[in-house]
């Protein structure tokens, strides 16, 4: 009796220890701050002014309010996608703006729920659209596919075109410079991005598949070990989902959910 009787108090003092633990929420409130990860380089989702060293953008839109409803100010931090969710985990800010989810990033991480969806559309030259009408045309040796380096974009290519050359680089470069500057003849990227990129280049165009691929919810990323702030968020994004906030951003932006 003396044993269990032990263990029950051992276990009510662990659970009361993880009830009273401070979470980054209580961090955030504290410091007035909330530190965001972004990477400046997805078209209309953040995007990076140098000359100003300022970010517009859906994400932008999305944190700013988020910070305005936890009552504090908003901090960008920049990041890139091959170290995102390093800097999630190394607790450089507290949360991230969208990114793809993906179960590597799950591993080690965590996410809110999902408040927007995309899929994936190859993009070319325009003047090389009747080389490509479908996705297996590009899994030849002699196509050569761009990635950026920590993208869910570079395991997927490799994943589509296992017989494609693969031209990985890395940020701040991305895929789309390397279809613009001849040295790739296609890069794989959301719809959303597709839309944008083709609109500013008109060099460029999307490949008329029959579907896009591998349709995927974006979300934030977090700390995986605190479960307060998670819920929190999560509260957070049912509340504007309802309230349609997220739908109203989308369309400022010109974005269309699947």
């Amino acid at each position: 009796m003396k044993k269990l009787l032990l263990a029950l108090g051992l276990s009510l003092l662990a659970v009361s220890g993880f009830a009273n633990a401070k979470s980054r929420l209580h961090d955030i409130l504290d410091a007035g701050v909330l530190r965001v990860g972004t990477t400046g380089d997805w078209n209309p989702m953040t995007m990076k002014d140098p000359a100003t060293n300022s970010y517009r953008g859906f994400d932008i839109d999305v944190t700013s309010e988020l910070a305005k409803d936890l009552g504090v100010k908003v901090e960008y931090v920049a990041t890139d996608w091959k170290t995102l969710v390093n800097g999630i985990t190394a607790g450089k800010y507290d949360v991230t703006g969208s990114a793809s989810l993906n179960m590597s990033r799950a591993k080690v991480a965590g996410y809110s729920q999902p408040y927007f969806y995309l899929a994936f559309v190859p993009v070319v030259q325009k003047k090389d659209l009747n080389k490509f009408s479908d996705w297996s045309d590009f899994d030849n040796a002699d196509v050569k596919v761009a990635a950026t380096l920590g993208t869910v974009q570079e395991k997927m290519v490799k994943e589509f075109f296992p017989s494609a050359t693969h031209i990985v680089i890395e940020a701040p470069a991305r895929d789309f410079q390397e279809l613009l500057a001849k040295r790739a003849d296609v890069s794989v990227t959301s719809n959303v991005e597709a839309a944008t990129l083709v609109e500013k280049f008109k060099q460029l165009a999307i490949v008329p598949v029959k579907e896009p691929r591998r349709p995927t919810p974006i979300a934030m990323l977090l700390p995986q070990d605190d479960q307060v702030w998670i819920n929190y968020i999560n509260h957070w994004v049912e509340l504007k989902k309802t309230q349609g906030f997220f739908k109203q951003t989308a369309e400022k932006w010109g974005l269309k959910s699947l």
